[in-house]
């Protein structure tokens, strides 16, 4: 299993054996299947000036996800004595927060509006089979949970008040969901055995991954429709984690142990590479162009860091 499978692997955290009930929300009218050409030029080194930090004393970084218009990023942290995973937010000007659900025994913060408002989800302390979605508005805990499933995850909102998220009631299906005004719309890839909506832009394009088999693909859904896109030669997968108000498109293409970050922008793929690290990842990208991310250096440590890329 590799990095990026094992972090989905977390997604599917207490999935249920009940009943799939079927969805009474507007199913999608249309799949357009618009595939980047695998002759699209990878490889090319993006031009980043990054900015690292660590996780705070005591802790160690697990995921670095979205970040927000002025630079504050959100993410998870490991308790390095109790091994319990919390949330954690970075306010540009460096300092950490972190936050634990109510009655959780793992927190994730996954994205962070332009006004602060963070998405995320937890696993239930006492229910660990079951994950619940929230919204922190204002330090403010919001439950937010598709009906009549067991399992809600919530990565996103934009600024309009649209939720993006999946859903689940057994391990053998995952659906996306766009939540907006009260109303629910399924978003499902066809014939996917999972499909996560993970980032919701302004323009209320949605980017995220699907999975008919074993290969993770990446995807963005607009007006109903798909687009596939897809890491040019990458066996192993693609997971599209992040998008702008300009269309540019964050995220990781998969290798048998590792998740290789990059950004893609008018269908152009560029590598995002810290100089002697033996990888990068890439959680989100806010409206100026700045990504999120994590750095794996070759002493096995992480830290996290925003970049700037040309």
């Amino acid at each position: 299993m590799n990095l990026a499978q094992s972090k989905l692997a977390k997604l599917k955290l207490a999935q249920s054996t009940l009943a799939q009930s079927r969805p009474r929300d507007l199913c999608l009218a249309l799949i357009v299947l618009l595939f980047f050409s695998t002759s699209a030029r990878a490889g090319n080194k993006a031009s980043c000036t990054f900015q690292t930090f660590p996780a705070p004393a005591g802790y160690t970084l697990s995921q670095v996800q979205g970040i927000d218009d002025e630079g504050g990023v959100v993410g998870q942290v490991v308790n390095n004595k109790t091994q319990k995973f919390v949330a954690f937010s970075r306010s540009a000007r460096g300092v950490i927060s972190l936050y634990a659900a109510p009655q959780s025994s793992s927190t994730w913060l996954y994205g962070r509006t332009a006004i602060g408002i963070e998405s995320g989800f937890y696993q239930d302390s006492l229910h660990p089979e079951q994950v619940h979605g929230f919204q922190l508005q204002a330090g403010r805990f919001i439950p937010i949970n598709y009906p009549k499933t067991t399992n809600t995850w919530l990565f996103s909102a934009n600024q309009l008040g649209a939720t993006v998220g999946s859903f689940s009631s057994s391990a053998a299906l995952v659906r996306g969901f766009l939540l907006l005004n009260g109303e629910y719309t399924v978003i499902a890839y066809p014939e996917a055995r999972t499909t996560y909506a993970l980032a919701i832009n302004d323009n209320s394009e949605v980017i995220g991954t699907y999975a008919v088999g074993r290969v993770s693909n990446g995807f963005l859904w607009k007006d109903n429709g798909f687009t596939a896109i897809n890491y040019p030669d990458s066996k192993f997968g693609t997971v599209l984690t992040g998008i702008n108000n300009s269309g540019v498109i964050v995220g990781n293409h998969l290798t048998t142990d590792r998740d290789l970050g990059f950004i893609v922008e008018n269908g152009q793929f560029q590598d995002v590479v810290y100089p002697a690290a033996n990888y990068a990842t890439v959680g989100g990208i806010n409206n100026n162009k700045v990504i999120s991310g994590q750095i794996y250096l070759a002493d096995t440590s992480t830290i996290g860091y925003t970049a700037t890329c040309n």
